[in-house]
């Protein structure tokens, strides 16, 4: 039997993944129910103490039931799920097979990205550098989660320090970080045999470890971390939809 705050962070979890699914701003959300945008927030993060009012309106509002609302699984409207971490993360094969697993498409951030301004990463970082390439990946991540239907998304692993984007994020989408130590990260992107990290560059593993000191916190403040330093990629699957699944 889940306590008190299980139910009302999966009562949130569920009416967050309503309003995005159509397309809502809390504004309209807001309107359409009759309660305050600031409630809505209170409510989506897992915090607004609802009465059995409230509730009524808030479920007539999405075109539901009260009962449904509070007794469906959280999986039954597949929400955005990101996956956050600095490459070598996992987030690709992580999130193609997670994406099975839950039925939905898996996106890369950064192909969205490719789309919308017409170039390669590397190309907008050559020629217009990497406040340009925030502007687009905010821009971009706004667009996708303001039409989104349910996904997978693997998010740029400096898309952290971005607060704008970073706000987008977490607003919009059930946010989870692949921890893992230095060593496993330059050991995943070795084995997918880009040397790059060592070409030239001697100091290259201790600017790994101050990197990833440096945004740690930042990762550390998704609503999930998983710790995929001991597990398979069928592991790390597993472990998310324990999380998601609140077990």
């Amino acid at each position: 039997m889940h306590s008190r705050d299980n139910v009302l962070r999966a009562l949130g979890a569920r009416a967050r993944a309503l309003r995005i699914a159509r397309g809502w701003t809390l504004r309209e959300a807001a309107e359409r129910s009759g309660l305050s945008s600031r409630f809505l927030v209170q409510l989506e993060s897992g915090r607004g103490n609802i009465s059995v009012s409230r509730l009524v309106d808030v479920a007539t509002a999405f075109g539901t039931t009260a009962s449904a609302l509070l007794n469906e699984s959280p999986r039954a409207n597949k929400p955005v799920i990101a996956l956050l971490g600095l490459r070598g993360a996992g987030k690709t094969s992580v999130g193609r097979r997670l994406a099975r697993r839950l039925s939905i498409p898996f996106v890369e951030l950064d192909r969205k990205i490719e789309d919308a301004a017409e170039l390669t990463l590397s190309e907008i970082f050559s020629l217009h550098g990497e406040a340009y390439y925030r502007r687009v990946e905010r821009d971009t991540l706004e667009s996708l989660l303001a039409h989104a239907e349910p996904m997978v998304l693997a998010t740029g692993g400096g898309l952290v320090t971005a607060p704008e984007s970073l706000a987008i994020l977490r607003h919009a989408a059930i946010t989870i970080w692949l921890r893992a130590t230095p060593e496993d990260h330059w050991n995943r992107v070795v084995r997918q045999g880009d040397r790059r990290p060592m070409k030239d560059h001697p100091q290259a593993m201790a600017d790994l470890r101050a990197l990833l000191a440096a945004r740690a916190q930042l990762y550390a403040s998704a609503d999930h971390t998983i710790d995929t330093s001991r597990l398979s990629v069928n592991g790390v699957v597993a472990a998310i939809d324990r999380a998601l699944s609140g077990r």
